[in-house]
């Protein structure tokens, strides 16, 4: 992401934005590019109003009047103009997320670029932000980077997997369920089986039904006497997709 966003040089080879060079084109790749990172820096004693005007400054939207059209209609459709003139410093983790994304959609970007956008909000402003991205999704192309399987479920239309620097699976999500169907499996188990059972098989979920267990595993096929084959979910996937090959059961 900080290769695609020209923020650093790629130590080999090259990636192409519109068909731009990030090694050649950095100024002609960041006038079409919105960029959150996971961590950004906001002055806490500038509002919200404050903080998005100064960023569109830099952004070159020198024309006041189109300058203020910009911001209100962004801070409308982050819900934050009733807070607009309040400063940052105070904002919750999910309202500070807003105005990034706020600050990254100021020159209408082609490509926005978010990273982990949604770690550490609480349930609520998980959803509100997902379902921002979710609506900004029709009008332009969004890179996001998540670990939550509910992000890749609301958002993607095309799904990456990186595991250790190498791509595991790139699809649409149907495929990704395909490459663990008939590969799920529940089994019902006593809770002192279950070390043997993690040790046979990768295990997706675990469940406790009265004294027993209602474990989840993904493998070719299981060996027990309580076992019913179910239907795969994007978890099932990630993980099957994730797993080193000791892992697999045989």
């Amino acid at each position: 992401m900080s290769i695609l966003s020209t923020l650093v040089d790629p130590t080999s080879g090259t990636a192409i934005i519109d068909g731009n060079d990030v090694r050649h084109k950095k100024h002609e790749i960041r006038q079409l590019l919105g960029f959150l990172p996971q961590d950004f820096g906001l002055y806490p004693v500038l509002t919200a109003y404050e903080t998005l005007d100064y960023m569109a400054l830099l952004c070159s939207l020198h024309d006041p009047i189109a300058r203020r059209e910009r911001i209100e209609g962004l801070l409308a459709r982050m819900n934050l103009t009733a807070v607009k003139d309040r400063p940052v410093g105070g904002f919750s983790g999910g309202m500070r997320q807003r105005v990034g994304l706020a600050q990254a959609l100021l020159n209408s970007p082609k490509l926005l670029i978010v990273d982990e956008p949604t770690a550490g909000l609480d349930p609520e402003e998980r959803i509100r932000v997902r379902s921002l991205l979710a609506e900004l999704s029709g009008e332009r192309v969004i890179l996001l980077s998540t670990h939550l399987i509910e992000d890749v479920q609301a958002v993607a239309d095309r799904v990456g997997i990186l595991h250790k620097g190498r791509l595991r699976y790139v699809g649409d999500i149907p495929g990704m369920l395909a490459t663990v169907q008939g590969k799920v499996w529940e089994i019902e188990a006593r809770p002192e089986e279950l070390n043997e059972l993690r040790g046979k098989y990768l295990e997706t979920g675990l469940l406790r039904a009265g004294n027993l267990l209602k474990i989840r595993v993904a493998a070719d096929r299981v060996d027990h006497p309580k076992v019913r084959s179910i239907e795969p979910n994007l978890e099932d996937a990630y993980i099957w997709l994730m797993r080193e090959p000791e892992a697999t059961a045989s």
